[in-house]
């Protein structure tokens, strides 16, 4: 991997750190937030690779704009829901419920 990338992909880590339990943001909202708006795509292969980071990542905190599991298949089966779940996050048919109230805006939250 690049140097780019990898610098990157650790901004991106950083962020989704910051992400508290029971709120969820999404990748568009990341790559706005570090500048790189239309990189969504990126910041979701930086949580496809985040599973060796150190410190853990909190990936299952990440999804796409409407508050969809796009990246749910990663976690196997059910675990990305469960996470969720875990955190008081409701979700049905692979949809964060109330994701407007439970979206967290690292623009907003952060600056």
């Amino acid at each position: 991997m690049d140097k780019s990338k990898s610098t990157f992909y650790d901004d991106v880590y950083q962020v989704v750190r910051l992400i508290p339990a029971g709120r969820v943001t999404s990748y568009g909202a990341i790559a706005e937030y570090l500048g790189t708006k239309g990189s969504s795509r990126i910041v979701g292969y930086a949580m496809m690779a985040c599973g060796t980071a150190n410190p853990p990542v909190p990936a299952h905190r990440v999804v796409n704009r409407s508050g969809l599991l796009t990246g749910k298949f990663h976690f196997g089966g059910d675990t990305m829901e469960q996470l969720l779940a875990a955190e008081g996050i409701e979700v049905k048919d692979n949809q964060v419920q109330n994701f407007k109230q439970l979206f967290w805006n690292p623009l907003t939250e952060l600056l």
